[in-house]
């Protein structure tokens, strides 16, 4: 049972915001209050937003697991560097604990090293334990911690996390 990654469309950006409207509430509910999750869905996946992201080159890929989507991922080249920033992976939660965050970890770790990336980063919620270990099996290490106010009395509390994808964990690529 694996995941098929495509490329998203421009058009498909709208599946990428009704997952996270899936998403978010399982991944954070017990992380943030209810009126942060729907403050952040609604100002990190405003389709204008989205469109804004995919016009600066922000790559989108969508997860299909058995021809119906299932997560996505999101992930730029940081401009005249061989580094990328991993903006999004989310798996709807049923499919979680299956391996399947691996495998779009690898993928994402093989996507990136064949453009010639070398660093990789993300930020994930410090409370988000079960994301951590994930990263951390993958071969990611918390290089900061990051907190950032993003308005209307919340802030995003996160570790920044930093792996060399041709060098990902042996683990991670088993």
């Amino acid at each position: 049972m694996s995941i098929d990654i495509r490329p998203a469309s421009l058009a498909d950006l709208e599946i990428v915001r009704l997952l996270a409207e899936r998403i978010w509430p399982a991944c954070y509910g017990t992380m943030l209050s209810p009126g942060q999750i729907r403050y952040m869905l609604d100002w990190m996946y405003a389709p204008h937003r989205l469109r804004s992201e995919w016009d600066r080159g922000v790559r989108y890929r969508l997860a299909f697991h058995d021809g119906d989507p299932v997560g996505y991922l999101a992930w730029e080249r940081e401009p005249g560097t061989d580094s990328a920033f991993l903006n999004k992976l989310y798996l709807l939660p049923e499919l979680q604990g299956r391996g399947h965050g691996q495998e779009l970890i690898r993928w994402i770790c093989r996507e990136v090293s064949g453009e010639g990336i070398r660093v990789l980063e993300l930020r994930v919620n410090r409370q988000n334990q079960r994301a951590i270990r994930a990263y951390d099996r993958a071969g990611f290490v918390v290089v900061q911690t990051v907190v950032t106010d993003i308005g209307a009395g919340f802030v995003m509390d996160d570790f920044l996390m930093r792996m060399e994808p041709g060098g990902m964990s042996s683990a991670a690529t088993a």
